[in-house]
């Protein structure tokens, strides 16, 4: 069974070999889809260069202009799924994400009953590294705040390292996610229990990047706080499948 671990980019010159390196030493044969939006440091030159070691294993998806993270997933997701992938895996490309942690991510889908596998910060035997408090007030805050209004049972809401089965994004009508910044990873889990899919937490320690420059903003974190209140609403009269 074959599995695509997407990451998107912007401005990441100086991790993207590395993480790609990272991804392709684990011992499943993962494929990865960069997806590039125009980065303006050469990360996307980075890559085509990269295409020559890796020739069919290694894919980039460029866009103009910088549209959004979750735009970049969807992009994502459409690419994987018309390329026939069985697995497709969200991941960061800045290292807070672990590349060991793919293999377990994919398991949990692959060989138990996960659906959908989310690499939580906040069960046991997950944990945050080198945070500054205030980002650790949001990060929780906003957890527990997702929870109380969507009733999901999920402890990390937000957490954006993700394994995805195909027959999940076949299902989502991706057309009805609306959220392209932090609401998006939220809407996305909301849409698949929504659909009534087995989402599963896996433990993880998620490090703050070490190079680079955080895409964290006041934005993303409002668009998270008014974002859940408008999906719940919405949950009430329609949900994210096709047939409704």
């Amino acid at each position: 069974m074959s599995a695509l671990v997407i990451i998107p980019t912007y401005n990441e010159r100086e991790n993207v070999a590395a993480i790609v390196q990272a991804v392709f030493a684990q011992s499943e044969p993962f494929h990865i889809l960069i997806v590039d939006d125009g980065s303006p440091d050469g990360t996307g030159q980075i890559v085509r260069d990269l295409q020559q070691d890796f020739p069919q294993t290694l894919h980039l998806l460029e866009r103009q202009g910088k549209n959004g993270l979750g735009t970049a997933y969807i992009a994502g997701f459409r690419w994987g799924l018309t390329h026939g992938y069985d697995f497709i895996i969200e991941m960061d490309a800045d290292f807070s994400h672990n590349p060991k942690d793919l293999v377990r991510l994919l398991a949990k889908c692959r060989d138990e009953d996960a659906d959908v596998a989310v690499g939580s910060r906040y069960v046991k035997g997950g944990k945050v590294e080198n945070w500054p408090w205030e980002r650790h007030f949001y990060s929780r805050g906003g957890s527990i705040y997702t929870r109380i209004v969507t009733l999901m049972p999920i402890a990390d809401p937000t957490a954006g390292f993700v394994c995805w089965r195909r027959k999940v994004l076949e299902t989502i009508d991706l057309n009805k996610i609306r959220f392209i910044g932090y609401a998006f990873q939220i809407e996305m889990k909301f849409a698949a229990w929504e659909l009534n899919f087995k989402i599963r937490e896996v433990p993880i320690v998620f490090k703050d990047r070490e190079l680079g420059v955080s895409k964290m903003s006041l934005k993303i974190v409002q668009e998270g706080i008014l974002g859940v209140l408008q999906m719940r609403w919405r949950g009430f009269f329609d949900n994210y499948g096709y047939n409704k």
